[in-house]
C-alpha cells in the first residue's frame, strides 16, 4: 500500500488565526499562537505534542529545562520527526496510531465519532448535525481524538480481539460487549487544564515533564516509549501493558483501536487503561484522591471553568494535602512561573451524558473552555486567598439574587408567599435563568477580577469597581428576570427588590 499524507509535512492540525499547519510547522513556526478547533481537539492535539516532546527531549531536572529553553525543544522535536518521518503517514503499510490487525471489525461511519453529529434515528435539528465527507486532514484529527476520548456505547464492534484469550472486550455471556469510555472522558466528561504561553512550541515546552517530574509521578513512574516507535499488537501484549504503566502511555492511550476505510473506519475498543476509581488518571486531569472514593472534577456547562480556579489552584497553599489535583500545574507550577512573565491557565473538555452504557452529548451537554492569562508574580497563596474570597461575595450575591427573584413570583402566584420552603418548579426555573445569566455578565469581567487579586492598594480600588459591575449585573437580571408592568407586578417587585449595598462596599 503507498505510503501517503505525512502528518510531519502535510497541513492537518486546526490553529488559531492561522488555518491548517504541519507537524513540523508547529515547531519551527513561533508565530503559531494557539491551537484551534474545538476543546477536546486542543486537549487531544496537546497531549500528542507533549508525547512528542517527552519522547525527543525529556530534560533531566529544572535547570536542564530552562538551558534547553523551548527553542532547544523545538530543535530536537524536529530532529526526532526527521528519524521517525516514515512512521506518520496516516495511509499505508503503517499507518499512524491505527491497527491493520482490526481490518475484520465492521465499517462504521465517520460519524459514530462525534458527539455532535447525529446518527441512526437521532433527529437531525441543524446542519452541523449532518455528516460530511471527511478530508484527510478531518480523518487525521479523528484518529488522535480517538485516542484517550472515544465514548462508550455499541458504536465499537468488540467481535474482533487481538490478544488471545483476552476477555476485556466481552459481556457476563461471552458476547461481544458495548465499548468502554476512553480514559481522557470518564463518566461524565473530565476536566483537563495546562498552562498556555506565547505560542504554541512555547505552550508545550511549559507543560513539559523533567525525568525528575516523571520519578515522582505515583501513577505512571516511567516515561514510557511511544506507540508509533513501538505499536502493540493487540489490546493486552507486553507493550499494551507497558503503555498502561507509563506517561506516554496516558498521553497517547490507544483507547480505541482504529483503521480508516473506503468511506468509514474500522473501529474497536483498545487498550483499557485503569480510571480515576482505580487510582488513575491523566496529569491534566483534576481528580481528588484523598477522598474514600475518589473524585474528579467533571466538565459542567452551568459552571465554566473560571469559576473552577480556586479548585483548580488549591495546590498553592501550604500543606493541604486534600483537594482536587492536577500534576500537570502542580509539577510544573514554580519553573513555569520563574521563567515566564506571564502565562495562562487552559482548562475544558465535553459534558457528556451516559444511559445502559451508551454514552452521547444531549440536552444542555457542551464544550467549554476558558484561558485566562496571569502575570507570574501574582501566582501565590495571597493570590488564591483574595480570589477565594472574591469568589465567596460573587456566590453570595448569586445566592440573593436567586431569593429576590423566588420572592418576586411567589408573591404573583397566590400560592405560597410564605417565603419559605421549595419553590414550584416554574419559580425555580426563573431562578435559576436569573443565576445563569447573572454568571454568563460575570465571565466577561474574569479575566478582570483575576489583575485584581493583588495586594496592591491599585488592585484594591479595581476589586472596589469590580463589586460595584457585578452588583449592577445582578440588579439588571433583576429587572430582567421580574418585569414591573401591571399594578401587581409594581407590587412584587417593590417588595422583591434585592439591595447589594452591603457586597459594594465589603473588602
Amino acid at each position: 500500500m503507498e505510503n501517503r499524507f505525512n502528518l510531519i509535512d502535510e497541513p492537518w492540525i486546526p490553529v488559531a488565526d492561522i488555518g491548517l499547519v504541519s507537524l513540523k510547522e508547529i515547531f519551527s513556526n513561533p508565530k503559531l499562537r494557539a491551537l484551534g478547533g474545538n476543546p477536546v481537539q486542543k486537549i487531544a492535539l496537546t497531549k500528542l505534542l507533549l508525547a512528542i516532546a517527552q519522547s525527543a527531549a525529556t530534560p533531566e531536572d529544572d535547570n536542564d529545562w530552562r538551558e534547553m529553553g523551548w527553542q532547544g525543544m523545538a530543535n530536537k522535536c524536529l530532529s526526532y520527526l526527521d528519524k521517525w518521518h516514515d512512521r506518520f503517514y496516516l495511509y499505508g503499510e503503517k499507518p499512524f496510531l491505527q491497527m491493520p490487525a482490526i481490518r475484520a471489525a465492521a465499517v462504521k461511519s465517520l460519524g459514530v465519532l462525534s458527539p455532535e453529529v447525529s446518527t441512526g434515528n437521532t433527529t437531525v435539528l441543524t446542519e452541523t448535525q449532518q455528516q460530511k465527507n471527511a478530508n484527510d486532514a478531518e480523518n487525521a484529527l479523528n484518529i488522535i481524538v480517538q485516542m484517550g476520548f472515544g465514548l462508550s456505547g455499541k458504536k465499537t464492534d468488540n467481535s474482533v480481539i487481538l490478544t488471545a484469550g483476552y476477555q476485556g472486550k466481552q459481556n457476563d455471556k461471552g458476547k461481544p460487549a458495548s465499548g468502554k469510555a476512553g480514559c481522557a472522558v470518564g463518566h461524565m466528561g473530565l476536566l483537563h487544564s495546562f498552562w498556555l504561553g506565547e505560542f504554541v512550541a512555547h505552550s508545550v515546552w511549559l507543560n513539559l515533564f523533567t525525568q525528575e517530574d516523571i520519578a515522582e509521578l505515583v501513577m505512571y513512574p516511567t516515561l514510557g516509549v511511544a506507540p508509533w516507535e513501538q505499536m502493540p499488537a493487540g489490546e493486552d501484549d507486553d507493550i499494551a501493558r507497558a503503555l498502561k504503566e507509563s506517561l506516554i502511555g496516558r498521553l497517547v492511550p490507544m483507547g480505541k483501536f482504529c483503521l480508516l476505510a473506503e468511506g468509514g473506519i474500522h473501529y474497536t475498543d483498545g487498550i483499557a487503561h485503569a480510571s480515576y476509581l482505580e487510582g488513575k488518571a491523566d496529569p491534566t486531569a483534576s481528580v481528588d484522591f484523598a477522598q474514600k472514593k475518589p473524585k474528579a472534577l467533571w466538565v459542567n456547562p452551568g459552571k465554566r471553568p473560571w469559576r473552577e480556579l480556586t479548585s483548580l489552584l488549591q495546590f498553592i497553599e501550604q500543606g493541604k494535602s486534600d483537594g482536587f489535583d492536577t500534576p500537570q500545574l502542580r509539577r510544573t507550577r514554580k519553573r513555569v512561573s520563574r521563567n515566564t512573565e506571564q502565562f495562562a491557565i487552559w482548562s475544558g473538555g465535553l459534558r457528556v451524558s451516559s444511559n445502559a452504557g451508551e454514552q452521547y452529548a444531549s440536552g444542555t451537554d457542551d464544550y467549554v473552555q476558558s484561558e485566562l492569562w496571569l502575570p507570574s508574580h501574582l501566582l501565590g497563596s495571597l493570590f488564591l486567598e483574595q480570589l477565594k474570597h472574591e469568589m465567596a461575595q460573587l456566590e453570595a450575591m448569586q445566592k440573593q439574587l436567586w431569593g429576590t427573584v423566588v420572592r418576586y413570583f411567589r408573591e404573583l402566584s397566590d400560592i405560597d408567599k410564605s417565603g419559605s420552603g421549595k419553590a414550584q418548579p416554574f419559580v425555580a426555573s426563573q431562578a435559576q435563568k436569573a443565576s445563569d445569566i447573572f454568571w454568563q455578565l460575570c465571565e466577561r469581567q474574569a479575566q478582570a477580577l483575576l489583575h485584581a487579586c493583588d495586594t496592591t492598594q491599585i488592585a484594591r480600588e479595581k476589586r472596589q469597581r469590580l463589586r460595584e459591575t457585578f452588583a449592577n449585573y445582578a440588579e439588571q437580571v433583576f429587572n430582567q428576570i421580574c418585569p414591573k408592568d401591571s399594578a401587581r407586578q409594581m407590587d412584587a417587585w417593590a417588595q422583591s427588590r434585592p439591595n447589594f449595598s452591603k457586597f459594594k462596599h465589603a473588602d
